[in-house]
């Protein structure tokens, strides 16, 4: 029973963690202009317990300030965690992303404890729930990509009707932003308060591709860039740009159509193996263990995990066509 003891106790102080950055990034929540404002609007009193507030403020900043610091250094020597957040649009910062991953990794372990799975097992509960996380905000980033790359066609047509109606490129930004939703009215909001600022425009639309790495947009800002330098008529190859790319949505339409038998082919199996494996320890659990107490059977299992990569691999490269 001590190791089961010791996962709860962990567990709890991992949540116990978790809950107190929460009450902390959300005593952060509010900038000082938002206090104004609602000292302003009548919402809140103008002195009182503000100055308490400032100072219970700082000390948090100064006891929390090592801990974000060397997150930000890992995030940014490790791997570019911070432009992936970015890219996201995510709603919580880097610290705490680490946190809630620490606490799904907690919950997996108590699932496994209390499924009874094997010892050798925990580990794997842990990291299968701990990178819960990081799916879900690959999968934001990713649903962010498919929705400007939709996006797209309309915001070309828009800037092109623009330029034809006489306004400059920096007006035509400025109508994708008032009558295109999130996140191409985002990006080249950016881009458009950027330019206001004094960005070249061109460098503004190439940060706008750092951030969403579209080739369609990437098209987009060397047009512009080469209309800036030779001349030429943009409003023109922004219509054909925009053609192009409707036409592309098209066939990758016909594409996921015929390869959706093949998509569900490989979900069935990769999971087949896994859901057998429980199945299998759940009939007969001593027979099953045997792949961890036995060195033939840790092999057997490297070896499966390998396959199951390389089937993966092979199965994506199939179902994927590039247009």
């Amino acid at each position: 029973m001590e190791p089961i003891l010791i996962s709860v106790v962990v567990f709890v102080a991992v949540v116990a963690a978790g809950v107190a950055a929460l009450l902390v990034s959300n005593d952060f929540g509010k900038s000082k202009v938002e206090d104004r404002l609602e000292v302003l609007t009548g919402h809140k009193p103008q002195q009182g317990d503000e100055e308490g507030k400032i100072l219970k403020r700082q000390m948090l900043e100064e006891g929390f300030g090592g801990l974000s610091s060397l997150m930000k250094h890992f995030s940014t020597g490790f791997v570019n965690l911070p432009h992936f957040f970015e890219q996201a649009n995510s709603p919580i910062g880097i610290e705490l992303f680490v946190i809630i991953s620490v606490v799904c990794g907690g919950i997996g372990v108590v699932i496994g404890i209390i499924a009874q799975a094997p010892m050798p097992l925990y580990p794997v509960c842990g990291l299968s729930t701990g990178v819960l996380p990081l799916f879900w905000l690959s999968y934001r980033r990713k649903q962010r990509f498919a929705r400007f790359a939709k996006q797209l066609p309309d915001a070309m047509e828009l800037v092109a009707r623009a330029l034809r109606s006489g306004h400059s490129l920096a007006s035509g930004l400025q109508v994708v932003v008032q009558e295109m939703p999130d996140p191409v009215s985002r990006e080249f909001g950016i881009a458009f308060e950027e330019q206001n600022l004094g960005v070249p425009i061109d460098q503004a639309l190439k940060n706008v591709f750092r951030r969403m790495p579209n080739l369609d947009f990437k098209f987009f800002a060397t047009a512009v860039a080469i209309q800036r330098q030779a001349g030429g008529d943009l409003a023109e190859i922004l219509d054909k740009i925009g053609h192009i790319i409707r036409e592309r949505f098209r066939i990758m339409g016909q594409v996921q159509a015929l390869t959706g038998e093949g998509r569900i082919s490989g979900i069935v199996l990769m999971a087949l193996p896994i859901v057998l494996f429980f199945v299998m320890y759940y009939l007969n659990p001593e027979y099953m263990m045997l792949l961890f107490t036995e060195e033939l059977g840790r092999k057997m299992i490297g070896v499966a995990i390998f396959m199951q990569i390389l089937g993966a691999i092979c199965i994506k490269k199939i179902i994927e066509i590039k247009i």
